[in-house]
């Protein structure tokens, strides 16, 4: 009887290692960060005045980006009104941005509240957005515990960077 053909996924032991070992919080960081090559190193795309947008370092896709008040709040009752509307406002520009540069067909957009709920980073409040398109392969992470992702974020960071300075 041989092996069943196995599918690897050798970035994932990164973020395992990562869990309990982060120093500070890479969303703070990432606000934080001042020069161009910081910024790339960090994902970061853009901030608005109340948050950040940021391509997630794990994503479930090509794509998937967080955003978030730059200020380490937990909650939705953490937010001030204009920091809420704020980070509506930096997810409809996320959403506008990937329909340009990428094309997905749909989107899944959440908070996860709690790591019992998802949540990487159960002190800093991230809006996730994942583009979505018919057909994709996350059904892999339910029946195989791996995810196929087609595009590199140095790749996505490219195309939407390229997009977003274009519209400007």
């Amino acid at each position: 009887m041989s092996n069943p053909p196995s599918l690897q996924a050798p970035w994932r032991i990164d973020y395992i290692r990562s869990i309990d070992k982060a120093e500070g919080c890479f969303i703070c960081q990432a606000a934080g960060s001042k020069t161009d090559e910081e910024r790339r190193e960090r994902l970061v795309l853009w901030e608005s005045e109340h948050c950040i947008v940021v391509i997630n370092r794990y994503p479930y896709v090509n794509g998937h980006l967080l955003i978030s008040p730059k200020a380490h709040k937990a909650e939705l009752t953490d937010l001030t009104d204009v920091e809420l509307l704020d980070l509506q406002v930096q997810t409809r520009e996320a959403m506008e941005l990937l329909k340009k540069a990428i094309g997905p067909q749909g989107f899944n957009v959440g908070i996860n509240f709690g790591r019992c709920a998802g949540a990487g980073v159960p002190g800093h409040l991230h809006q996730h957005v994942v583009p979505r398109w018919s057909g994709d392969t996350n059904y892999m992470s339910v029946v195989g515990e791996v995810r196929v992702i087609p595009q590199a974020n140095s790749q996505v960071y490219e195309d939407l960077m390229r997009v977003r300075l274009a519209g400007r």
